[in-house]
This record gives structure tokens, C-alpha cells and sequence, in this order.
């Protein structure tokens, strides 16, 4: 179980202050044994890796401590919390999400050497102006650590929407992320929650409140993929009885079997919204920690793939077994396209 919000805010924002304060401060010691560290292993791919995530963290905690004082000063302008959910606050606090993530994904691009290369249906103006006036609704598959960053970064900072994100309950353990998310109408998804179903009604209430520059963000899967999961979600369709999903799922091995209870809820709240399906490679092979580590992408590519499915070419007057079969579909596609487009190792020219 998490701790308390007050806990939280009184525990781990400090906390997290004091270890930046602590990051900074010890920054030049800290980077001379990371650098003879690396020296040792110059002939290993990935050397400097342990300067690289030293460089990172510092600019990562370095700005989530900013970002905190800074959601403190609106706390205060507000009347110490007594406008927060008013529109103007609402806009402060995207501005504050646009800003760190601009700030830690110009980090970590530069620190690890690693391109994004977004792949999108090209538009014409007609098009794009009528594209901008609707609400989305983004379905992305899980593709290991970060991947929700670049999508939540890639909404703010390209598409210039306010996204509505459907996450865990456990990511409250990131002060930042706990101050700022909790300001904006989200959904934290626990596990004693997810099984009563109550988290349908919130998503519904997410999605019929997008405006034409809104983006709702949902993780099918539940969670990152790991081999574990992947036969849990074919055994849970089995114990319900699905056969034909359980075989389905078992014939898509690189993702997890959709839950698609909250995404048809918010596909019916929100009839006028386009649906977006998203697909990364590149970082989805990194499951456990110490595959993070070991297998840390330097001087590579990770791909990402968006397909957008126009708000009167989605199902929506469908019956409800047609609708799960068109999100298989769809799940069907992401697999295929990440048995084609997953690296081993793709490293940019020069």
C-alpha cells in the first residue's frame, strides 16, 4: 500500500530535495570515480555508463526539486489550494509538466546518445486544422522504462494537448509526479481497485470531459511486459472462459493481452474523439533492473509508431464482442510491428 498523501508530501519531497541538494554538491567527486570506472572498461560497449546516468540523475532530480518549489508558489497563489482546480491553475501545471519533460528528455537524448524517431500519417492542412479541433484518445502498448514519458512529452510538447493519463497508483512514489498529477484531472489505478471495476467509472468521467485539445492516455496491458505477465494475461483469459482471446494473445508474443474494459468506456464517453494507437521499440526488452543497467540504450534508435483512426471509423455503434475483436486487431498490428521494427542494437550514422 502507498503511504498517506501527507506522508508523501512531508517524507518523500524532502527527501528528494535533499538528495539533489546532496547530488549537486558531491557532483565533482561523485563524477572523477564514475570517469575511472569507466576508464577501466573503455573496451566495453557502453562505456562512461556510470557518468552518463550520474549526469542524469543530477538533472533530473535537480529539476524535479525545481518543479516542487515551483508547484509549492502556485499552492500559495492560489490561496493556499483554494483555486487549484481552476482553469488558469490547470494551465500553470501543463506548463510545468511541458517544462520538465522538455528539459529531461533534452537530457537523456543527449546523455545516452539516443534518437526518437516518431513515425506518423502525414496530413494535409485541411486535415490537420479539422484533427486539431477533436479530442483524442491514445492507446499505447508498455515499452519498458520510459515510455510513458515520451508519449506524455510528445502530447505536450508536439501536439500541444493536455493529457489526461490512466496510470498506477504505485508512481505517487515520485514527489513530483505526485504534486502535479494529483492537481489535474488523472486516474491513479491500484491493484485492490482494478479488480472491482471501480476505475471504469473514472475513466468514463476522464474521458467525457475532453475538450478539443484533451488527449486521454491509457495503457491497456496494465503494465510493462515481462514473461510473467504474459502468461498470467493468457491464464486470466482462460479462467474467464475466453479461449478464443487466450489463443489469440498467445499468438502475440511481444505484448501483453489488453484489458479493454476502460477502453471501451472511454471510447463510448467520448463519441467525437479520434483514437490513437502507439507502438515503441527500442526499449521494451529492458524488464528487470538489471537489464536496465546492463543493457542501457547508448548511441541508439528507439522507434515509435502512431496510427490514427479517425472518430467515425472507430466502432463505437458496434456490439460489444466486435469492439473487443477490433481492439485485438489492433493489438495484433502493434505485435507484428514490433517483431519488425525491434533493434538489436541500431546505431545512428556517425
Amino acid at each position: 500500500m502507498l503511504p498517506p498523501r501527507l506522508v508523501r508530501r512531508f517524507l518523500l519531497a524532502p527527501l528528494t530535495v535533499v538528495i539533489a541538494l546532496a547530488l549537486v554538491v558531491l557532483f565533482p567527486l561523485l563524477a572523477l570515480v564514475a570517469m575511472l570506472v569507466g576508464l577501466v572498461g573503455l573496451s566495453r560497449p557502453g562505456r562512461m555508463r556510470g557518468l552518463r546516468v550520474l549526469w542524469f540523475a543530477v538533472v533530473w532530480l535537480t529539476a524535479e526539486t525545481m518543479a516542487l518549489f515551483t508547484c509549492m508558489g502556485l499552492w500559495i497563489a492560489s490561496g493556499f489550494g483554494g483555486r487549484l482546480r481552476t482553469e488558469p491553475y490547470a494551465n500553470r501545471h501543463y506548463a510545468v509538466m511541458r517544462w520538465f519533460l522538455d528539459l529531461v528528455y533534452r537530457a537523456g537524448t543527449a546523455a545516452f546518445g539516443v534518437r526518437i524517431e516518431v513515425d506518423e500519417p502525414e496530413l494535409t492542412g485541411e486535415e490537420r486544422i479539422a484533427r486539431l479541433a477533436r479530442p483524442i484518445i491514445v492507446l499505447s502498448r508498455h515499452a519498458g522504462p520510459g515510455d510513458s514519458f515520451l508519449l506524455v512529452h510528445h502530447l505536450l510538447s508536439v501536439y500541444h494537448r493536455r493529457p489526461r493519463v490512466v496510470m498506477k497508483a504505485t508512481l505517487q512514489l515520485d514527489p513530483g509526479l505526485d504534486v502535479v498529477a494529483n492537481r489535474l484531472p488523472n486516474v491513479f489505478i491500484s491493484r485492490r481497485k482494478a479488480g472491482e471495476g471501480l476505475f471504469v467509472e473514472e475513466i468514463k468521467r476522464l474521458a467525457s470531459g475532453l475538450d478539443a485539445d484533451g488527449a486521454l492516455v491509457i495503457f491497456p496491458e496494465g503494465g510493462n511486459w515481462t514473461p510473467s505477465r504474459w502468461r498470467r494475461g493468457i491464464q486470466r483469459l482462460e479462467r474467464k472462459g475466453r479461449q478464443d482471446l487466450a489463443t489469440r494473445a498467445q499468438d502475440m508474443p511481444n505484448v501483453l493481452a489488453p484489458r479493454t474494459g476502460g477502453v471501451l468506456a472511454a471510447i463510448s464517453a467520448c463519441p467525437e474523439a479520434d483514437v490513437i494507437f502507439v507502438a515503441h521499440a527500442g526499449l521494451d526488452m529492458l524488464v528487470s533492473v538489471g537489464d536496465v543497467w546492463r543493457g542501457l540504450p547508448i548511441n541508439q534508435v528507439v522507434q515509435a509508431k502512431w496510427w490514427r483512426v479517425p472518430f467515425d471509423q472507430v466502432p463505437r455503434s458496434a456490439g460489444h464482442e466486435e469492439q473487443v475483436k477490433w481492439l485485438y486487431d489492433w493489438w495484433q498490428l502493434i505485435d507484428a510491428w514490433i517483431s519488425d521494427n525491434r533493434p538489436a542494437a541500431k546505431v545512428p550514422a556517425g
